[in-house]
């Protein structure tokens, strides 16, 4: 009884005839999947890249102003990043002004502008971001633009929602300082 199992699945081992529609069924689930997870995959880097473009486009528009800034002007800029990333999640955006005091060896927020962020930056918070910012010399002031916005894959490949972050700074460039108004 042995030897008649051990002689069958040896030429079921070494038997190489067979069919292509079998070979096909089995395979094509896998293909599938894979030209899936390559869309998921392609389309997630991508929408991170135009976050990412996004939100630098956004800092140089701001670094480049000579007027002051205000709340309207906010809102053209959440509106601005939603059309340049065209993504059907809700975005959230904060835009700060900070300023680097050597004597104090201290960061203090001049402004701090928020749309969906859970809090607005001010002085007593921004030490939680000091290891993000960068090296400043006395009175120095940078824009920050941070931009929260949420991936949510076509198809479900194993890949969950994944948050997209960035943190933007840039230096004013035309002006001392980005004022804010009330006005």
């Amino acid at each position: 009884m042995k030897q008649f199992l051990l002689r069958h699945i040896k030429s079921f081992c070494q038997d190489t005839s067979g069919s292509v529609i079998v070979e096909f069924i089995i395979a094509t689930p896998f293909l599938f999947w894979s030209f899936m997870a390559s869309y998921v995959y392609f389309q997630g880097y991508q929408q991170s890249a135009s976050n990412l473009k996004a939100a630098y486009t956004i800092s140089d528009l701001i670094s480049r102003e000579t007027s002051d800034i205000n709340d309207a002007y906010v809102d053209s800029m959440v509106n601005l990043f939603d059309l340049m990333t065209r993504t059907p999640s809700n975005s959230s955006m904060r835009i700060t002004v900070i300023r680097w005091d050597q004597p104090d060896e201290r960061y203090y927020v001049n402004w701090s502008a928020n749309r969906g962020f859970p809090a607005d930056l001010t002085d007593d918070n921004v030490s939680d971001l000091a290891a993000r910012l960068p090296n400043m010399p006395d009175n120095e002031i940078v824009i920050l633009v941070e931009t929260n916005n949420e991936f949510e894959p076509l198809f479900k490949i194993g890949l969950t929602d994944v948050n997209l972050e960035n943190f933007v700074f840039t230096r004013p460039r035309f002006v001392d300082q980005i004022k804010w108004s009330d006005a």
